[in-house]
């Protein structure tokens, strides 16, 4: 099971993930999150990886379909306090990481 909490501040959606993101689970990215991010042409997004407990190659391909929304609507995103046991797998997203959500504000550069 997969829960998903979002929370839009200054131009930053915050998706905080909890249990497993694999191929039970992420229509909940692909089917709701993502068409939210290409409708509304969000700018920035950073996932909080903190209660996530396992990923498959089926939830880092969700994690790289909104890495390319993102990227087509000229924004960043950015992953923070990743598991230590789920650093080598999220390795291949390439997905740019901070240490909590409160950098994010700096990094990414809201204005």
């Amino acid at each position: 099971m997969l829960k998903m909490d979002l929370e839009f501040n200054q131009g930053i959606l915050f998706v905080r993930l909890r249990g497993k993101l694999n191929r039970k689970t992420t229509y909940k990215i692909n089917n709701y999150l993502n068409p939210v991010l290409n409708k509304h042409k969000i700018k920035y997004v950073v996932y909080n990886m903190y209660f996530l407990e396992d990923i498959d190659n089926h939830g880092i391909d969700a994690l790289l379909n909104s890495k390319r929304i993102i990227k087509n609507n000229k924004g960043k995103i950015r992953m923070c306090e990743v598991n230590n046991n789920l650093k080598e797998k999220l390795k291949m997203t390439k997905i740019s990481k901070i240490k909590n959500e409160l950098f994010a504000f700096n990094l990414l550069e809201v204005a």
